[in-house]
């Protein structure tokens, strides 16, 4: 027994006689509502389905709901009853099509996509044009269910008991799968095929993937597998073998405007067509997100006129999406821009005391400059969904450049990855927009470079090097009596280090002025900062190194720069060299506070060894 006023309490088989008057799809939907949630006025039910006994016209217009029957939400009132009801997916049609007509049916088949393109509602498609009989009942498999015959009316119910709805998410073990299993071995009830539609197939466990392989890769010849799921990466490949693949695509947004548009004068609701393709945007290209979306714009919308007409404007659209504060994100952009830093910050904090995260922030940065690259490339000509965005974004591309807009990515990528790991993300995005409000006044490295080349062909005057010359031009006079007698005191000091006489060589290399040098002879004068008289040590060390008698001794007049102090010598004259060039003026010109870095590491790869033993 049953409280549903629908029931009639008779078994299937000794209802012959109520064929005739066997209540519609609505009428059984409407009697399960008043089941589970009551009606307040039960009514007879000979009564009842005497006076709708008419069936149901093929794709009807929405049916008003009674006043005790909840309401349904669109992606549930207009879910695809037929192939040509489903967007979006052509190629996928054409495949079914073509099977069904050259009678070459899988007996697995695999909808695998994102959230709400129709997966599962391509599944209980594929049952009904698998299982349709025709309203003659002779009729086979057709791409074109008929819609009205019992085994259509039964599947779009959701009551056929030879097609099994499972939700892998909730049975992800192998008795759920044992269950399959044992079933599959017996003849369908009354449709041609016993269907299994598995939902979020991913879902299940290990072992119960292995339990499935056997009877997926040879079913009985009665049996069909619909699988569908929005992460086919987890499922293993000997399922993925055993199956045929259908990726749904996502839908194009025009495609879903388009949809939306039709299904809001089936409600009877006026829409902006710029309120309609902001629902489409937002939809990422899915119907069911977009239908839901567009629910809830219904619901916020006007109801101006004086007749209760509901009109879904733009401006409501954005307040609902929170798209009205993408006005004050342009403005922030154009601050960016404009290199505004007062204002910038000012635009930062009044999107933060709103709700809207740093993060956030810097990701619709990095989406206008995205609009703005694709811009430039489409010519100017931009696909923002809000006229005023498609202007600012137009005339964004024409003022900035390529370059100017793939360093501004760079940098706000950076920025995001930045704020994503801050301590205190609003400091970050601030400091990360100010670095890209700062960055905007240099060039970038290819406009720098023809810069100094500019500047360098321009300027053509090379400095005299002897600007960094020491001031001592006759120093090296000294030197001359020494070369001329076959005595270089550079290879003489090497000859002492060699020797061991390491802290010897250390004073003759850097404080030794050489005066006069001769075989045997060494007249010198110490450079300032010394005050011992190395002069003992020194001859030691050069009897030891050659092998002969030395005199060593501090004399008067003047001597040769020291070794270390010719070396400083010759690197300030080098550097000097350096900076008179025409490109490093240029380039100092340019950046004022540059300085020179002298790299003393040994190149990479570069060890020093040594031999002992």
């Amino acid at each position: 027994m049953s409280d549903s006023p629908d029931n009639s309490g008779l078994p299937p088989w000794d209802q012959g006689e109520e064929d005739e008057a066997k209540p519609s799809a609505a009428e059984l939907e409407a009697a399960g509502q008043n089941a589970m949630f009551g009606d307040s006025e039960p009514v007879a039910a000979p009564a009842r389905v005497a006076e709708e006994a008419a069936p149901a016209p093929v794709a009807p217009a929405p049916v008003p709901l009674a006043a005790n029957q909840p309401y349904r939400v669109l992606a549930r009132k207009y879910r695809p009853q037929t192939f040509s009801e489903l967007i979006g997916q052509e190629p996928m049609v054409r495949t079914l099509s073509n099977a069904i007509a050259r009678d070459r049916l899988a007996h697995a088949f695999l909808m695998t996509g994102v959230r709400g393109v129709g997966k599962t509602s391509t599944a209980r498609l594929i049952a009904k044009a698998l299982n349709c009989v025709g309203p003659d009942g002779e009729g086979g498999p057709t791409i074109n269910p008929c819609g009205v015959c019992e085994p259509c009316k039964a599947i779009a119910e959701g009551r056929h008991i030879d097609v099994i709805e499972m939700d892998a998410a909730s049975h992800t073990g192998v008795d759920d799968v044992r269950e399959i299993i044992e079933a599959v071995r017996y003849s369908a009830v009354s449709a041609r095929y016993k269907i299994y539609i598995i939902d979020e197939v991913h879902m299940l466990s290990r072992n119960a993937f292995n339990a499935l392989l056997k009877t997926l890769e040879e079913p009985p010849a009665h049996v069909k597998f619909l699988f569908a799921t929005t992460e086919v990466d987890k499922l293993p490949v000997t399922v993925l073998s055993r199956t045929q693949r259908f990726d749904l695509r996502r839908i194009p947004s025009e495609l879903l405007a388009s949809h939306f548009a039709h299904i809001c004068e089936l409600e009877g609701v006026t829409a902006e067509d710029e309120a309609i393709a902001l629902v489409a945007a937002a939809a990422e290209g899915s119907v069911r997100d977009g239908l839901s979306i567009l629910d809830q714009a219904i619901a916020h919308a006007d109801m101006d006129s004086g007749e209760g007409e509901t009109k879904v404007t733009a401006a409501k659209v954005q307040s609902m999406l929170g798209l009205a504060d993408r006005g004050a994100r342009r403005r922030l952009f154009e601050h960016l821009l404009k290199g505004e830093a007062p204002e910038m910050l000012s635009a930062v904090d009044g999107q933060y005391a709103l709700g809207v995260e740093p993060l956030a922030l810097i990701r619709s940065l990095m989406e206008f400059t995205h609009k703005i690259a694709l811009a430039q490339v489409a010519g100017g000509e931009s696909d923002a969904p809000i006229a005023d965005e498609r202007e600012a974004v137009s005339d964004w591309a024409g003022r900035l450049s390529p370059g100017q807009v793939h360093r501004l990515w760079q940098l706000l990528l950076k920025g995001h990855e930045e704020v994503a790991r801050a301590p205190d993300p609003l400091v970050a995005a601030q400091m990360a927009l100010l670095r890209v409000l700062h960055a905007a006044d240099m060039p970038d490295p290819g406009k720098l470079a023809r810069q100094l080349q500019d500047m360098a062909a321009s300027g053509s005057g090379v400095g005299s090097p002897s600007a960094g010359a020491p001031a001592g031009g006759a120093a090296a006079a000294p030197v001359a009596s020494a070369q001329a007698a076959g005595i270089e005191w550079s290879e003489l000091v090497d000859r002492v280090d060699a020797s061991g006489a390491l802290i010897a060589a250390a004073t003759m290399r850097d404080w030794v002025r050489v005066i006069s040098l001769a075989p045997g002879e060494l007249i010198y004068q110490l450079a300032d900062g010394i005050s011992d008289d190395p002069s003992r040590e020194i001859r030691e060390a050069l009897v030891k190194a050659t092998g002969a008698s030395w005199r060593v001794e501090r004399g008067e007049g003047q001597g040769a720069p020291s070794l270390t102090e010719q070396a400083e010598a010759e690197a300030a004259a080098e550097q000097a060299r350096v900076r008179a060039h025409p490109l490093v003026r240029a380039t100092l010109e340019a950046f004022p506070e540059a300085e020179f870095v002298e790299d003393t590491e040994a190149p990479r790869g570069h060890q020093q060894w040594s031999q002992r033993g």
